[in-house]
């Protein structure tokens, strides 16, 4: 799978330092709650009620042996020893201190991980089914598709600021481990590689209004999977609500406009 390159590595030093100098600059008093608040979330930190909590992605829940020790070694200096597996394949830490979150973020660059878009109103963390890439009933492995969004879709001023989080999941098998039904935006695999291809499903969620989502397309070719993805999220930036928190999301745009 992907290897972060010596550019990437530094792009997520930059980008911990940029939020250090942020943080550095609310507590001084020149940036206020609410200018403070979308440069966190950007890289994955939330502000609750009894301790701050980092979000850090795992791009479609896969992660080397360096990553994980990186990740232990971060959880012991800086939290309780330990953190919380989400259900999207993310990490939580909810008991770090915001003056650690620069540092922390430091030392995850370095071996290629971050929090960016694991929070906000943007394209969050794609992922796969868990299996994925060994499961024996998968046509193929989807996560190398997964990646190829991400890459993408990362630091793409369209998807910054949508009218509220969008959530992308793969999976290569009929059996959905990937809950692609309650994903704003799914691909299940259903032609084998080299032509491989995915059926297409839009606006499933949960929350206070559950809705599986509708199959919109039975069949997109691979290469046509950016194509198609920024259409649909040109769609939703365009006429998705920004008036009504409760009715953002696209599978309220998809009940409201139809497919």
């Amino acid at each position: 799978m992907y290897q972060p390159t010596s550019n990437d590595i530094q792009v997520l030093r930059d980008r911990a330092r940029q939020l250090g100098a942020q943080l550095a600059r609310h507590q001084q008093g020149r940036l206020s709650d609410d200018e403070l608040r979308p440069l966190r979330l950007q890289n994955g930190l939330y502000i609750q009620r009894h301790a701050p909590m980092l979000r850090i992605a795992i791009a479609y829940g896969m992660l080397r042996a360096d990553q994980l020790r990186c990740l232990a070694d971060v959880a012991q200096r800086f939290d309780r020893s330990y953190g919380h597996w989400t259900t999207r394949q993310n990490m939580q830490l909810n008991w770090i201190e915001v003056e650690d979150v620069p540092q922390a973020l430091e030392m995850l660059a370095e071996v290629g991980l971050h929090g960016i878009q694991s929070s906000g109103n943007c394209l969050r963390n794609i992922t796969s089914d868990a299996f994925a890439g060994i499961a024996p009933d998968e046509l193929f492995d989807p996560r190398p598709y997964a990646e190829l969004l991400r890459q993408w879709s990362s630091f793409h001023p369209e998807l910054s600021f949508l009218p509220r989080k969008f959530k992308v999941a793969f999976t290569a098998t009929s059996e959905d481990r990937a809950l692609v039904q309650i994903h704003d935006l799914a691909f299940e695999a259903i032609t084998a590689e080299p032509k491989a291809s995915f059926r297409v499903r839009i606006g499933g969620g949960l929350g206070r209004t559950p809705i599986l989502g509708p199959v919109v397309r039975e069949s997109l070719p691979w290469d046509d999977l950016l194509c198609y993805t920024h259409a649909v999220m040109r769609v939703y930036n365009e006429l998705g609500r920004r008036d009504n928190l409760t009715k953002a999301r696209i599978k309220i745009l998809v009940r409201s406009v139809g497919v």
